[in-house]
């Protein structure tokens, strides 16, 4: 004789019945997050910095030495340029 369970089981529209449930609550602990303007701020603080943490050194792998060369060109070019602008003022 086949032993009982605890729990009936679920069949297919109980079942997406209770993903979709499941779901809506998520959703609205994210809610949560958006109504206060102060924690959205720090949240979106911290993905940026991991973002650029990563950014940067992932950029420097995928550049070519002709690629890194030019944008180096041009920051000492908006450098200098910059330069001569507040000595002429």
């Amino acid at each position: 004789m086949p032993k009982r369970s605890s729990t009936p089981k679920l069949d297919a529209v109980q079942n997406a019945r209770r993903v979709v449930l499941e779901s809506v609550e998520v959703s609205e602990a994210s809610l949560s997050v958006v109504g206060n303007p102060a924690l959205l701020s720090k949240v979106m603080a911290e993905m940026g910095r991991r973002g650029g943490l990563v950014g940067g050194k992932r950029r420097l792998v995928t550049m070519t030495a002709e690629e890194r060369r030019q944008i180096a060109s041009g920051a000492a070019k908006a450098r200098w340029a910059k330069a001569k602008k507040t000595k002429k003022k």
